[in-house]
């Protein structure tokens, strides 16, 4: 585990930088917990008072002292309320900004850290981890401050009443500091690797729903139910040694807060025989040694609830520390584009130790239909990822109109290309905002004309709302073709300068594959298009074609001059068209 992802010191360091912005909040908090503890700590010295007024018989001081104990109760439950009031504000403030930068920086990381890290778990740092730090900051703020001032309020009252014996309990006092604070260092380790397992159950779990249907169809129900009970298992592990080490800390303190409170009653009896005090004052100062120990036993409640608070902050900002996309704010934008595009000697791996694109070089004059075949895992989508800069080579060059694309905003770069994949995705909202999603100022005759082309015209009429429909990427009542479809769609709508289609019609029927073609073939006129195949005959009259295997360019050339070379573009159509 990396020690600096759980260094305590730096992880409340950071947590003060959420909370600084709602300092006044704090501090009328600090102020409200002040004055409730303060005029709670009234209470047992009227008791005290009242005592000695029915010993003494003096009935109009006791039925005085009745009265000021009832507005004392009032307003300290007043200023506990709001209090409280602050504190819920205070804490949900402070997730709310941690959540909101957390999401922000996940929208700023590069293709590379998504694609290497389990989606499950980042969502439960951004979700469920906020929800463990909310938690312990609220048990935190609320009964922290009350308990650190009523600790400080009683021995100042027990001072006033006997000093003697209020020496006792300051000398023992130190004992239940120290145990808590031995315990609660020693937990936060367990805390952080409680986390981490509950990430990774998350990160499980929703693979499954996900692929429910896949695991169902190679009957690997039990398999993974075994997977997920080995995560369960170590989980719980974390789960009940973090508990445990924690849960020590509470019978500890009591052990010191009885031993305490029995010190006190012993001074407190004998200086009462003795004549040091009244009944009344001993009556009050057992009841402040009450008071004084009880905060003990909530404080080390709360130092568990902000080990395990901290513990998920950790993983916050160690998910926040993750390296994003370079800041190009500063770089120019590119104007609009011709479409010439070239690769000068690009070098590009995944993994160090496995080179993929080696000394790539390309030149795609503007308005060109190129085509990029070759067998699974040849590198046809990593050329598209590095064109759009989802990724940046290792060395080499890679420019548009002669513009270096790592000189300029990465955004201009985008803006300049339609993309279909085959994997299609849909935002949760309305077709019609699926569909304007790269043309936000698209008219009502525009959207129709893009839906007409895609021949989703029918689909979208048989809706009961419409354009207006809502959808998800999970909605069941949409079919993986209807999706690709919306897709393409977006690309229709926004007309963009240069074309990527990765399989854009893989889900679709042979004949709106046919449609959908003629469409792309009108779309594609005069703008340079990329398109990556695994049908072949739909690429048969792309300007030039590009063979990649391993990351290399073993063949490129129209259709017929590849075919008349009988090579590896040969062997690969002749495979898929080959009578059987």
């Amino acid at each position: 585990m990396n020690k600096k992802s759980i260094d305590y010191r730096s992880i409340l360091s950071r947590l003060w930088r959420y909370i600084r912005p709602y300092k006044w909040k704090l501090i009328l908090s600090i102020i409200s917990a002040l004055i409730s503890s303060v005029l709670t700590l009234f209470f047992p010295l009227l008791t005290g008072k009242a005592v000695d007024g029915i010993i003494d018989g003096d009935t109009g001081l006791f039925f005085r002292i009745l009265m000021m104990m009832v507005l004392s109760v009032g307003l300290s439950a007043v200023f506990q309320y709001l209090m409280n009031l602050l504190n819920n504000s205070l804490s949900y403030s402070i997730v709310r900004d941690m959540r909101k930068d957390a999401f922000a920086h996940l929208e700023r990381l590069p293709l590379s850290y998504i694609d290497s890290h389990s989606h499950g778990d980042v969502v439960s740092r951004i979700i469920s981890d906020a929800d463990q730090v909310s938690d312990g900051l609220l048990m935190g703020f609320t009964q922290l401050f009350t308990g650190i001032i009523t600790i400080l309020g009683t021995l100042v009252f027990m001072f006033t009443v006997n000093w003697v014996v209020a020496l006792v309990v300051v000398v023992v006092t130190p004992l239940s500091i120290f145990s808590a604070s031995f315990i609660a260092k020693r937990t936060f380790t367990l805390f952080y690797k409680q986390s981490e397992w509950r990430g990774k159950q998350t990160a499980f779990i929703n693979e499954m729903v996900s692929g429910a249907s896949t695991v169902a169809a190679y009957g690997m129900e039990e398999e993974n139910q075994k997977h997920f009970e080995n995560i369960n298992k170590e989980w719980a592990h974390y789960s009940l040694l973090s508990v445990f080490y924690s849960s020590l800390t509470n019978p500890v303190t009591r052990f010191v807060n009885s031993v305490v409170y029995t010190g006190v009653a012993l001074s407190g009896g004998l200086a009462a025989l003795s004549g040091l005090m009244t009944i009344g004052g001993l009556t009050t100062i057992l009841s402040y040694a009450s008071q004084y120990t009880k905060p003990f036993n909530e404080i080390t409640g709360v130092m568990t609830e902000f080990q395990n608070a901290a513990a998920s902050a950790g993983r916050i900002f160690a998910f926040m520390d993750a390296e994003g996309e370079s800041d190009d704010s500063k770089l120019p934008s590119m104007d609009k584009t011709e479409g010439n595009v070239s690769f000068d000697h690009v070098f590009f791996s995944y993994v160090p130790e496995r080179p993929l694109i080696k000394d790539l070089e390309l030149d795609i004059k503007p308005g060109m239909k190129v085509a990029i075949v070759g067998p699974t895992g040849a590198g046809k989508t990593t050329i598209i990822n590095l064109l759009m800069r989802f990724y940046d080579p290792q060395s080499g060059r890679i420019s548009i109109d002669g513009h270096d694309i790592s000189s300029v905003r990465r955004f201009s770069i985008r803006s300049s290309f339609g993309m279909v994949l085959q994997e299609t995705w849909l935002r949760t909202g309305t077709i019609r905002e699926n569909i304007v999603m790269g043309r936000k100022d698209a008219s009502d005759e525009d959207i129709k004309r893009a839906v007409e082309l895609c021949h989703l015209d029918t689909f979208i009429a048989s809706l009961p709302h419409g354009l207006d429909e809502m959808i998800a990427d999970d909605s069941d009542g949409i079919s993986q073709g209807q999706k690709q479809l919306l897709s393409i769609s977006r690309i229709m709508l926004s007309e963009p300068e240069m074309l990527i289609l990765d399989e854009a019609t893989s889900s679709i029927d042979t004949r709106t594959e046919m449609y959908i073609q003629d469409a792309f073939m009108h779309l594609m006129e005069g703008r340079t298009s990329f398109i990556v195949a695994h049908r072949l005959q739909t690429i048969k009259n792309a300007d030039l074609i590009l063979v990649i295997d391993h990351g290399d360019v073993v063949e490129k050339g129209t259709h017929k001059e590849l075919m008349a070379k009988k090579g590896f573009y040969h062997n690969l159509y002749m495979s898929q068209f080959a009578k059987r």
